[in-house]
């Protein structure tokens, strides 16, 4: 595992000293046994690496882009089609969970403002640690938010099916 880390830095020592720099490359190693690479010349504990030329292969060419008439259907012929009286009573079941979901959420909404109460909550019996009393204030309206969120994509989504 060390060994594929040193040969890829050497690599990379290599490649940015010979595109940038065009310089070269020497490892170091200091008293401890630690290896550097550097390409500030030759200096005590440093020896010159000879490295491989680069090798530079030029990417393919783009292809045209196609014309719309002769570009492939998204479809293919193929597969299978729901007729126009499915599809609409598909619709219109969609329509109706998502109202179902829609209506349930602005429940769930009122509910919590009513418990948040503007941001004074009544406090539990439990909570006689005031941080503790300040984390479920936080946790309500972090799920406030959250549902008005909610209520947000569903009408966008029922907008969308019209």
């Amino acid at each position: 595992m060390m060994k594929r880390q040193i040969t890829g830095l050497i690599l990379l020592a290599a490649v940015a000293a010979h595109a940038y720099a065009q310089s070269d490359v020497y490892l170091c190693v200091d008293e401890h046994g630690k290896k550097e690479y550097k390409n500030t010349g030759p200096t005590k504990g440093c020896k010159k690496v000879d490295l491989p030329g680069i090798t530079m292969i030029p990417a393919p060419p783009k292809k045209p882009a196609l014309p719309a008439a002769s570009r492939p259907a998204s479809t293919p012929p193929d597969f299978p089609k729901v007729d126009n009286g499915t599809q609409k009573a598909r619709d219109g079941e969609r329509k109706q969970i998502l109202l179902d979901e829609l209506k349930g959420e602005e429940q769930k909404l009122a509910n919590l403002k009513k418990d948040y109460n503007k941001g004074e909550p009544e406090r539990l019996g439990s909570e006689h640690n005031y941080a503790k009393y300040l984390e479920r204030v936080a946790a309500m309206k972090e799920d406030i938010d959250r549902t008005e969120k909610n209520i947000e994509a569903l009408k966008r989504e029922i907008n969308n099916l019209k």
